[in-house]
């Protein structure tokens, strides 16, 4: 029969739910979430179904109840509420020998479930939407900023997995791997424990080692691009002025004249989140494209940048202007051919910028405590724990300027953590939504 002919030419595809090969082992991606050992397999798992793609059903994947139980927790579905609908389903497809299903018979199926447990239209939505994300290989890059000791590795990591995202790059290695292996002007000492004459001349220099940094980044970036896969950025060494750029005319869009800030702790957050969001999200004036930034094809670090930089120097009460061996390294970058591109005909990269804040005498205490613990007096026997911490502020302050061009500050509390997560997982669901309207939706000529 023609079936059994197109199933016999099939050919095993990447699962569409994460974009990773699956199979019916538990991956050990996310160490921190763990399960018992007794409900960690079922007999299910010894059976395989085949789930069929295309008007022709000439390729499948093999349903795999772990990657999709971890599609369903990027929805926002609680972790052991996801395992139990995966499992559901596999038992409904076995118990029905239903061993060879097409992708949207297995859908509807889910789709009944889920409502069956009060996860209804808008997880199914979103779903949908990720699915939509993961086949059009959409490039994602999630920029977590901020100082030391605010949170930037734990957010960084439990949104990876919230998200499903499995490549997180920490600015720190990437610094400590081009200072020892190449000839990158890079100091052992970091550069907010380092004594300087001015504020100016910290932040200019906080500035250039970005851009080093930001040029070691330009492989997993570049390939990042190229592939369609998700990245999250996390560490100190992210300056928002290299990657706020409006596609149209290379310039910061949508300036505000007022400061905004998300402080999770003050919102509800229930099943509704996302349309919460809409109304308070930081970012472009026009919220078509849901704080995000959509970067160009040929984008480097534009001469408006210079400006970008200046300005938030200036609202700092730090410069009028910005010295000329700056302007000078920054429009080197203009010409680089490592920064991030993408082909014409390629989808745009949403990027989100996310400087992460602590409230200032919380952020102090960890700070002391942190500081007292390393071996900086050695190497800046000049510099106390208050200038240290004089240092961080005055980056944390240049970090966060940056708000009125776009990007979201959120304000980081350890009784409020798990709110602050669920508003960003939330957040970026959004950022996701908002990205894949832009690549399919053009946008009409002003």
């Amino acid at each position: 029969m023609k079936r059994e002919k197109e199933k016999e030419k099939g050919v095993a595809v990447t699962s569409p739910v994460s974009g990773e090969d699956s199979d019916d082992k538990q991956r050990p991606s996310f160490p921190s979430v763990r399960f018992s050992s007794r409900n960690a397999s079922s007999k299910y798992d010894f059976v395989k179904v085949k789930v069929w793609l295309g008007d022709n059903a000439d390729h499948y994947y093999v349903l795999s109840r772990f990657l999709l139980s971890r599609m369903l927790t990027v929805t926002k579905i609680p972790n052991h509420v996801a395992i139990k609908i995966a499992l559901e389903l596999k038992k409904l497809l076995t118990d029905n020998s239903l061993l060879d299903v097409s992708q949207s018979d297995l859908e509807v199926n889910l789709f009944k479930l889920m409502e069956r447990r009060g996860y209804g239209e808008e997880y199914i939505n979103r779903y949908k939407m990720m699915t939509r994300f993961h086949h059009q290989r959409v490039p994602l890059v999630i920029l977590v900023c901020g100082t030391a000791c605010v949170g930037k590795s734990t957010i960084a990591t439990q949104l990876a997995q919230r998200l499903n995202l499995p490549n997180v790059l920490q600015t720190d290695m990437v610094y400590e791997l081009l200072r020892t292996s190449t000839d990158a002007p890079l100091a052992s000492t970091p550069v907010w424990a380092r004594d300087f004459s001015s504020s100016e001349e910290l932040i200019t220099e906080f500035c250039r080692e970005c851009r080093v940094v930001r040029k070691g980044l330009a492989g997993d970036l570049k390939k990042a691009m190229k592939d369609g896969k998700p990245i999250i950025i996390e560490g100190i060494h992210l300056d928002p002025s290299i990657y706020l750029v409006d596609d149209d005319n290379k310039s910061p869009s949508g300036v505000h004249s007022e400061n905004k800030e998300i402080n999770p702790a003050f919102m509800t957050l229930d099943d509704n989140a996302t349309a919460q969001i809409k109304d308070i999200h930081v970012g472009s004036s026009d919220e078509s494209n849901g704080g995000s930034r959509i970067l160009s094809s040929d984008e480097g670090v534009s001469a408006d940048q210079v400006d970008v930089v200046s300005n938030s120097m200036a609202s700092m009460g730090l410069t009028e202007s910005i010295p000329e061996h700056k302007v000078a390294s920054l429009r080197e970058l203009e010409t680089d051919k490592t920064t991030i591109s993408r082909a014409k005909s390629g989808p745009k990269p949403i990027i989100v910028p996310i400087v992460l804040k602590m409230a200032e005498f919380d952020h102090k205490a960890l700070l002391e405590e942190w500081i007292s613990a390393r071996t900086f007096n050695d190497k800046c026997p000049d510099l106390d724990n208050e200038k240290l911490i004089a240092n961080l502020k005055t980056i944390q302050d240049y970090l966060c300027s940056f708000t009125s061009q776009g990007l979201t500050v959120v304000n980081v509390s350890a009784t409020t953590f798990p709110q602050t997560l669920d508003w960003l997982h939330g957040y970026l669901l959004q950022c996701i939504e908002q990205g894949i309207k832009e690549n399919v939706t053009p946008v009409a000529p002003s």
